[in-house]
């Protein structure tokens, strides 16, 4: 009898074994929060009725309830992408410390660094993330003194959930070099993403024996996610070309499909969200990435097989949505306690913000058609008017936010433009400033926000002569006439694929000491209501031929 027991006991310990229960580990998770911890509203719903946004208080009633969800099968962690700090007056003024501190309280588990951590010197960034009571994350990242990650840093962790080991591996894109200004990245370099998170988690798999490996990459998928795989990778998955032409960071679909080992990749840099993972059909690599500015939470649960500890599966919390919760005020409460502490914050960094500069006529978008928006052409309208150059121009990912038809706070313009950009101006002649405009349309690049002059160009004509017509200050285009060009100091310093604009001599360069932003409140005193319009500035015709003084 006692050895049917035993044998009734191992079986149904086996029946037991086959039908357990999965574990379920919640990943919750925030990219691009760019300094959007306070209250604001959602104009990218509603542009005239935007419903309110809670913040960091409503991220924090949702987190803690989440982590109320916590038992012997279930558990969380609470992990940042970058570009923490850098857009909004409670992050920007306080050069992130506003950030961190909420952070902190809210109990993040680690961050990996963005491009925009880099938009301030390093001394104040250091200051920053010492701050931190959580690790900082970069496995690429590299200070050339030492020739090793800055001391601020670790490249990865691993913690332990419900007897799962995890490895947590942090990197940033080598994009950041190119965007910064070179004195905020002074004595660091950027190594290339795939070969050091390669490194990395071959190391946590081999050496820390790890169950699961999350990336935390500040990297995001492609807009259109399905044509660029089939683009890249033929149906087994293998490179349709040996060679990587793009001249940007590994992104992450790239890392998700060429890097082995990686079970969950959590992105950002791109500012768009995408409601369930897309998983590489090779790798089976899950990747999942949030929207900007403190307007979402993801929230992604991963179902982990106990006995094996791999990935099973996953769920989302909401049909609606998916893995990116909305944070709006009225359906999550801000928390009382944080969203005090972030109201204080934002009191100080905001003093004065609202006071009316202007008035906008009409709903100024920044929605692009061709390389012209409301938005962007009023910005270079109000650079080139304030340095009184004949020509202006600037980058389109430079306009970050819209502005709606009525009276115009100083704090719209901010939104606007949150980068302590300065305008400066140049003097060149007109081959040279031709050669700039062709800097911006050769291959696939799609442009430059100007004022000041009437540029067409065909993308058949081959590069370097796909600028058909040119008009600079109402007049054909002249080769050799010296013509005054205002533009940012960040481009003029070769950033946004502008290495072109290092070969101005510095005695050709002024250095006005206005920063954009000052720029354009300028602009919305003196010439209110503002009711920029779509023109004839830029034009893309694929038909068009060279003028006569084109071809000189």
């Amino acid at each position: 009898m006692k050895r049917i027991i035993l044998i009734l006991t191992a079986c149904l310990g086996l029946f037991s074994l086959a039908f357990a229960e999965d574990l379920r580990l919640d990943i919750m998770f925030s990219n691009d929060v760019h300094g959007g911890i306070d209250r604001a509203q959602a104009t990218f719903m509603n542009p005239e009725f935007p419903p309110q946004l809670g913040g960091g208080g409503s991220a924090a009633t949702l987190i803690k309830k989440v982590r109320s969800l916590k038992g012997p099968t279930r558990d969380s962690m609470l992990l940042d992408a970058g570009d923490f700090f850098q857009g909004r007056p409670v992050g920007t003024v306080t050069k992130g410390t506003a950030v961190i501190e909420y952070m902190n309280a809210i109990g993040y588990d680690a961050m990996t660094i963005g491009n925009h951590e880099f938009d301030i010197l390093q001394r104040d960034l250091v200051e920053t993330l010492k701050l931190a009571k959580f690790p900082i994350l970069t496995c690429n990242v590299i200070d050339t003194k030492t020739n090793q990650i800055p001391f601020y840093a670790i490249p990865y962790i691993v913690v332990e959930r419900m007897g799962v080991k995890i490895g947590i591996l942090g990197f940033t894109t080598t994009d950041t070099e190119k965007m910064s200004f070179p004195d905020n990245v002074r004595d660091i370099k950027f190594l290339p993403e795939k070969p050091e998170v390669a490194k990395y988690v071959k190391i946590l798999r081999e050496q820390e024996k790890v169950d699961l490996v999350i990336v935390l990459g500040h990297a995001g998928l492609p807009y259109d996610v399905e044509s660029t795989y089939l683009s890249r990778y033929d149906a087994q998955g293998n490179p349709r070309s040996a060679e990587r032409y793009a001249v940007w960071g590994y992104d992450a679909q790239e890392i998700a499909r060429e890097v082995e080992g990686i079970d969950l990749f959590i992105g950002g840099h791109m500012h768009r969200g995408i409601p369930q993972p897309w998983i590489d059909p090779v790798t089976q690599t899950m990747v999942i990435q949030g929207y900007a500015y403190g307007s979402n939470l993801g929230w992604l649960t991963l179902k982990i097989d106990p006995e094996t500890k791999t990935i099973s599966g996953y769920e989302s919390p909401a049909v609606r949505e998916g893995s990116m919760i909305t944070l709006f005020e009225d359906e999550f409460i801000p928390d009382e306690e944080l969203g005090s502490m972030i109201a204080e914050q934002v009191a100080i960094a905001e003093k004065g913000m609202d006071e009316i500069v202007g008035s906008a006529g009409v709903y100024l978008s920044r929605t692009n058609v061709d390389a012209q928006s409301l938005m962007g052409n009023t910005i270079v309208d109000a650079m080139r008017t304030e340095v009184g150059a004949d020509f202006g121009f600037m980058n389109l990912g430079g306009v970050r936010s819209d502005i709606k038809s009525g009276p115009v706070t100083y704090r719209n313009v901010f939104d606007v433009m949150p980068f302590d950009n300065m305008v400066v101006s140049f003097k060149c002649n007109g081959e040279f400033l031709r050669k700039v405009i062709e800097t911006r349309v050769e291959g696939g690049r799609h442009g430059m926000i100007v004022s000041g002059g009437k540029v067409i160009y065909s993308k058949k004509q081959k590069d370097f002569e796909r600028v058909t017509s040119l008009e600079i200050a109402g007049e054909p285009w002249d080769p050799n006439r010296i013509y005054t060009v205002a533009t940012t100091d960040f481009l003029m310093q070769g950033n946004a694929g502008l290495n072109i604009l290092i070969q101005v001599p510095e005695t050709d360069i002024t250095y006005h000491q206005v920063n954009l932003r000052d720029a354009i409140v300028n602009y919305f005193k003196k010439n209110s209501p503002i009711r920029t319009k779509i023109d004839d500035r830029w034009k893309r015709d694929d038909n068009a031929k060279h003028t006569a003084e084109m071809l000189q």
